[in-house]
């Protein structure tokens, strides 16, 4: 599976739009992790634990979509975005949104 943040695929030629596709994962860092991260902002600098939940939490949203894509017979997913917020100020909300399309050789 195709997974591009441009409109066009180089060699392809898109030959049926399916529709919207996404995948979305809410995501909390556990009191732990909060409370380490909270401790880092003292000094400054990178927050690790933060890094490593939104990049993982993005792959995940990735990975949903792929999924999303498939049952519906998608060949690739073009211009897909991220967006997020948060939830409750607890919990991080990833989506993963684009366009299912079908592709044949150009």
């Amino acid at each position: 599976m195709l997974v591009t943040t441009t409109e066009n695929v180089a060699g392809r030629e898109i030959t049926e739009t399916i529709g919207q596709v996404f995948g979305v994962v809410v995501r909390s860092r556990g009191m732990a992790g909060n409370i380490v991260a909270s401790l880092r902002t003292i000094l400054g600098g990178e927050i690790h634990e933060y890094t490593s939940l939104v990049e993982d939490t993005r792959r995940h949203a990735i990975d949903r979509l792929v999924m999303n894509a498939r049952l519906m017979g998608a060949d690739a997913a073009v211009m897909m975005r991220f967006d997020s917020g948060e939830i409750a100020r607890m919990m991080n909300e990833v989506v993963a949104y684009g366009t299912a399309v079908r592709l044949a050789p150009e």
